[in-house]
């Protein structure tokens, strides 16, 4: 009987990354010496590529600006049974690859999720707000979606197969990693975490996250995607602050009505009344889009359970 041959492919996106990518590829080539090992150049000013092909990688370019756009590609490109995510910037150890792939190979684990902020990160990230940024996508996501995931936007990351071939990719930026963890939330794939080392860029490199505008991004992606995975709840709450706004305006009205017998404020008595309807709206809308996400949710378990015949 022939033994099947286990694919392990390391992705690793970069743009501008001349003074780290080279060690990069030689440590994880080391601690994976099997595994193929891509660098996808986003553009690169500088020698990335270069340095990249003579330590060892298969480089390959996505000219459309955008970490979103260049795991796009690769997810869509590259035949393997493990992907293991890594930043070219060296602040993540290759040596915790061994476990995470592990993870994936006998565990079955679809999404192994490399988490800093169980580790070192607070204490060597030394980008100002960067810190409070990972601790409000974390509490915002775990109290949207009820889970324990300590490390939402970590971009040290070991997929399964079926993972990669039927995630739906639509963010173009950073707010990509943020996009992984909701969509494996929502479609119940098995998520683990293991602890990794985190160390700051080394002197000279230079971070390409903008921590104002692509915050701005990741907290507009968990609202977007909050209301596209979860509409009853987004529009439920959204049919509660109408409501209770409408009453707010409608009371005094009611009130001197019943004392006087006249409704002198026929504008506030119109606006709350357009209120309460946006409200009873607001909920219609909501179980409307739910029983499409419900049926979605159901269209998207089936093409699993045809993905594993196929395979």
């Amino acid at each position: 009987m022939e033994t099947k041959i286990y694919r392990t492919a390391v992705l690793i996106p970069c743009f501008n990354e001349e003074k780290t990518i080279g060690k990069v590829v030689r440590d994880f080539r080391e601690v994976l010496p099997d595994a193929d090992i891509y660098v996808y150049d986003n553009n690169s000013t500088d020698r990335t590529a270069l340095l990249a092909a003579k330590a060892g990688a298969v480089v390959r370019h996505e000219h459309e600006q955008g970490k979103g756009h260049v795991i796009r590609r690769m997810f869509r490109e590259v035949e393997a049974d493990c992907y293991l995510m890594v930043d070219g910037d060296d602040t993540y150890p290759a040596h915790h690859a061994t476990a995470m792939v592990e993870a994936v190979r006998d565990e079955q684990v679809d999404m192994v999720i490399g988490d800093r902020l169980s580790s070192t990160y607070f204490q060597q990230n030394k980008r100002p707000f960067h810190n409070s940024g990972n601790r409000l996508v974390r509490s915002l996501i775990c109290r949207l979606w009820h889970t324990e995931v300590k490390d939402i936007m970590t971009g040290y990351r070991a997929f399964s197969r079926r993972f990669v071939k039927l995630f739906p990719v639509m963010s173009g930026q950073f707010e990509i990693e943020t996009e992984m963890t909701i969509h494996a939330l929502d479609k119940r794939f098995r998520l683990k975490e293991v602890p990794v080392d985190y160390r700051d860029r080394p002197a000279g490199s230079v971070s390409k996250l903008n921590t104002f505008k692509d915050g701005w991004k990741v907290l507009m992606t968990i609202v977007t995607l909050f209301k596209e995975y979860r509409p009853m709840r987004f529009f439920g709450w959204l049919a509660v602050l109408l409501a209770v706004l409408g009453v707010g305006m409608l009371l005094p009205v009611l009130v001197e009505y019943f004392q006087t017998g006249l409704v002198p404020r026929f504008p506030t008595l119109i606006v709350a009344m357009f209120l309460l309807l946006a409200a009873l709206l607001a909920v219609a809308v909501g179980l409307c889009l739910d029983v499409i996400v419900t049926k979605d949710r159901k269209s998207y378990e089936l093409a699993l359970l045809r993905y594993a015949e196929g395979n």
